[in-house]
C-alpha cells in the first residue's frame, strides 16, 4: 500500500490486518503531511519509507497495490506545480509499470476533482471529465495512464474516485480540520470562498470499506461518495452544536481552481459492489470532533 501512513491509508491498513492481511506499507514522510502524525498512524503497521518516483519499486508476490499516495491539495498553482507532476503524475507511472511488470492489481486513488463543474448533478461516472487545477489534471493523467498500461501491457487496474473524505486522522490541512481546531482552542477559522460550496461528504471509514471491495472484484471508474451533499456552512453549524460554542469565521476569496460543487452519483458502485456510504455527517463529524478535539487544550 502507497501512501500507508496517511489518512485513508492508514485506517484502510488497520482495517485489512483486522480482516487477518498481512500488509506492507510505502510512504514517503513528506514535510507537507506533519512526519509527526504519519509516524503515529504507522504504529503497528510494516511501513518502508520509499520515494515512488525514484526509488526501486518491487511488487513480485503481493496479492495487490492499494495506490494512495499522492500529492494532495488543490493549492496546485505555481511554483509547487512540479511537485504534482513529480509526486502524482511520475510517481504513479512508475507504480503502473511496475504492477504490469509483476503481474499485480492496482486499486488507485483519484478523485472527484476530475469532474471540475460538472455538466450534472449527481454525477456519474460518464460525465466529461473537466478538472479545473493542476491537481485535478494529474490526478486525471494517472487515470489515462493506468488505462494505457491496461490496454498496451495488461495492467489490472481499478479507479476509484473519492469525494471529500473526512473523519479522524484527516490531513490538518483540510477544512473539518481547521474548523475543529479552530473550535477547540477559540482561534477564528480562515475560509475561503462564501462558505455555500457543497460537498458530497464521505466518511473515511465508507472510503475504506469502498477501497476493500475494490480490490477484491471492481473492474473500471467507481465514484466513492457519502449519501449527504452539505455546503461548508452547513458542517460548521453541526460542528458548532457538537462543540458548544460559536466559531469566530475570517472570511477570504475563494482558493483558484476549487470546485462550487461535488455530488457523486453512486448508481454503478452500489449495483456492482454492493457498496453504501452508511455513516451519516452528524455522526462523522462527531467522530472527528471527539478525536480531533482530545489533542488540544480547551479555551
Amino acid at each position: 500500500m502507497t501512501g500507508a501512513a496517511g489518512f485513508i491509508g492508514s485506517l484502510l491498513a488497520e482495517a485489512l490486518m483486522a480482516h487477518g492481511h498481512d500488509v506492507v506499507g510505502i510512504d514517503n514522510f513528506t514535510d507537507y503531511y506533519d512526519p509527526s502524525l504519519k509516524e503515529q498512524n504507522a504504529e503497528g503497521l510494516d511501513v518502508r519509507r520509499l520515494d515512488l518516483a525514484r526509488d526501486e519499486l518491487d511488487f513480485a508476490g503481493f496479492d495487490g497495490v492499494f495506490h494512495l499516495a499522492g500529492q494532495p491539495g488543490v493549492r496546485s498553482f505555481g511554483d509547487v506545480f512540479t511537485l504534482y507532476v513529480e509526486r502524482n503524475v511520475f510517481a504513479s507511472q512508475r507504480v503502473f509499470e511496475a504492477a504490469a511488470r509483476d503481474g499485480v492489481r492496482v486499486v488507485f486513488a483519484s478523485s472527484s476533482s476530475v469532474y471540475g463543474e460538472a455538466e450534472r448533478y449527481p454525477t456519474p461516472e460518464d460525465t466529461p471529465p473537466g478538472p479545473l487545477s493542476p491537481y485535478g489534471i494529474t490526478k486525471l493523467t494517472c487515470e489515462h495512464l493506468a488505462r494505457a498500461y491496461g490496454y498496451s501491457f495488461g495492467l489490472d487496474a481499478v479507479v476509484l474516485r473519492y469525494f471529500n473524505a473526512f473523519g479522524p486522522r484527516q490531513r490538518p490541512d483540510m477544512a473539518f480540520s481547521k474548523v475543529v481546531q479552530a473550535l477547540a482552542t477559540g482561534e477564528p477559522f480562515d475560509m475561503f470562498g462564501d462558505g455555500h460550496q457543497s460537498r458530497g461528504w464521505t466518511y473515511v471509514d465508507d472510503v475504506v470499506v469502498a477501497t476493500i471491495l475494490a480490490m477484491e472484484r471492481a473492474t473500471g471508474t467507481y465514484n466513492v461518495g457519502g449519501g449527504v451533499e452539505a455546503s461548508l456552512r452547513e458542517a460548521i453549524g453541526v460542528l458548532e452544536q457538537l462543540a458548544g460554542r460559536s466559531l469566530q469565521i475570517r472570511e477570504h476569496p475563494a482558493v483558484p481552481g476549487d470546485q462550487r460543487r461535488t455530488s457523486a452519483d453512486t448508481t454503478r458502485i452500489r449495483s456492482e459492489l454492493g457498496w453504501a456510504p452508511e455513516i451519516s455527517l452528524e455522526d462523522g463529524l462527531r467522530a472527528q470532533w471527539e478525536w480531533a478535539s482530545s489533542t488540544v487544550s480547551a479555551p
